[in-house]
């Protein structure tokens, strides 16, 4: 276990010297396995795992989704959601940000990626608030909160990545995270009431559209709903694998683009060498954070871990917090996805055997993965690093991050409360799991 911490300390090191945090978590992991079990088993542990990993058919899911992703970006689906969501919701006080959260939260379901739902949406949802006036720390905040929506709503890479490194069921996970989904947009919804309760000037009301507007603006997006449809109830129906789903989803999202004259050669290179480019940093990630995971065991941290909680007699709910205060400082300084796989190999071993609330190892590890990525969620909007936040930044060049992080602050406040109900409340994240599958 002491090599396993120093291994820890060393990575933290590392980062905070800026070298990146997969080769960081490859390198420790490489030397502290060598150390242990010697240089050429370490070598060989290295090589099987990257051929592994690259030829692996569970994570072919992950190209195929970002392929998804960003065929629907070009497709130009994000604005015709948000024109839908604008036609219901803009004539009500704070009612762009409003549409804006339910965009982010319909872009979200087809895309599986917070920060292409940040800037995708920032590019749409920004000019009409800003046209009618509204606050830059709404009308940006609303933008960045509504983006972290994309790594939960499924279908979410993030919960892939979880669900193959914990070995839990992916069609599970996509159930688990339906419903906390659904409950993150109507909380950021009171967040916006709540905003523009206390400055109405933040968030004036728009004309308001009739009903034949509003049903023109609906015929849009029947592509997104179709494609969701398609997606999501083939696994939910067990029709198909997650895996078949994600194919089935980029050939939808393809002939999508294709038929709204989207796409040209050169815009399918782009969206091709792209979603290559996603993957590739996404697998170097992974794959440096399963060597150091392999150091980690092989050091007996999670054993340690768990007979550390036996043995002061800490309760399931207490090591819980103890776990997601970890998450919520680390999320301050680390990248997200990074974050999590660097403490996934770690955690779940112990929360696997906490016997929480009574439920079963299976319904633990499911309801665990839906908790870590609302923490990740978040880290996205949590200052110093907040991606989503920066990300913004960089589109929207006249706003500053700390304009940004003044906005969210209300959002970030009614996550840590969502964060406490799904805690608190672990039917509410295994409900449809036990509804479609128990």
């Amino acid at each position: 276990m002491e090599a396993a911490l120093i291994g820890f300390a060393i990575l933290l090191v590392l980062v905070f010297l800026r070298m990146p945090i997969a080769f960081a978590m490859g390198l420790v992991g490489f030397a502290g396995f060598g150390f242990l079990s010697g240089f050429d088993p370490s070598l060989a542990m290295v090589g099987t795992l990257v051929s592994d990993t690259a030829l692996s058919y569970g994570l072919s899911v992950v190209p195929m989704f970002i392929l998804m992703g960003n065929f629907v970006a070009r497709a130009g689906l994000s604005s015709e959601l948000y024109d839908a969501s604008h036609a219901f919701l803009g004539h009500r006080r704070g009612g762009l940000s409003m549409a804006t959260i339910v965009a982010c939260g319909g872009f979200s379901a087809i895309c599986g990626s917070s920060l292409a739902t940040a800037a995708t949406m920032s590019k749409v949802a920004l000019p009409p608030m800003r046209q009618y006036g509204y606050a830059d720390t709404l009308a940006t905040a609303s933008i960045a909160a509504g983006g972290t929506l994309g790594i939960l709503i499924p279908p979410s890479v993030i919960l892939v990545i979880y669900g193959l490194m914990t070995e839990t069921s992916i069609r599970e996970l996509f159930a688990a995270g339906f419903l906390p989904g659904l409950l993150g947009i109507i909380l950021y919804l009171a967040a916006v009431k709540y905003v523009v309760w206390r400055d109405p000037s933040a968030g004036p009301a728009v004309p308001k559209r009739n009903w034949a507007e509003r049903m023109l603006a609906l015929k849009g997006v029947w592509g997104t709903l179709l494609l969701f449809a398609i997606v999501m109830g083939g696994i939910y129906g067990g029709a198909f694998t997650p895996t078949e789903a994600a194919g089935i989803g980029a050939g939808g999202a393809f002939l999508i683009a294709l038929f709204r004259g989207a796409l040209t050669w050169r815009i399918f290179y782009e969206v091709l060498a792209d979603s290559a480019r996603t993957t590739a940093i996404l697998f170097t990630v992974l794959i440096g954070a399963l060597i150091f995971s392999n150091f980690v065991n092989r050091a007996g941290l999670p054993d340690g871990l768990l007979a550390l909680v036996t043995g002061n007699d800490l309760s399931p709910l207490m090591v819980i917090m103890i776990i997601i205060g970890i998450y919520v400082v680390l999320g301050c300084v680390f990248e997200s996805l990074s974050m999590l796989l660097l403490t996934i190999p770690i955690f779940f071993p112990v929360v696997k055997e906490l016997g929480y609330a009574g439920l079963s190892p299976e319904q633990i590890l499911v309801w665990f993965g839906i908790v870590a990525v609302v923490v990740t969620e978040i880290s996205l909007i949590t200052p110093p690093v907040g991606l989503n936040v920066f990300v913004l930044s960089g589109v929207v060049k006249d706003v500053s991050t700390g304009t940004v992080f003044k906005g969210v602050t209300p959002f970030w406040c009614v996550d840590i409360i969502r964060l406490a109900i799904l805690v608190a409340i672990p039917a509410i994240s295994l409900y449809l799991p036990q509804l479609f599958y128990h």
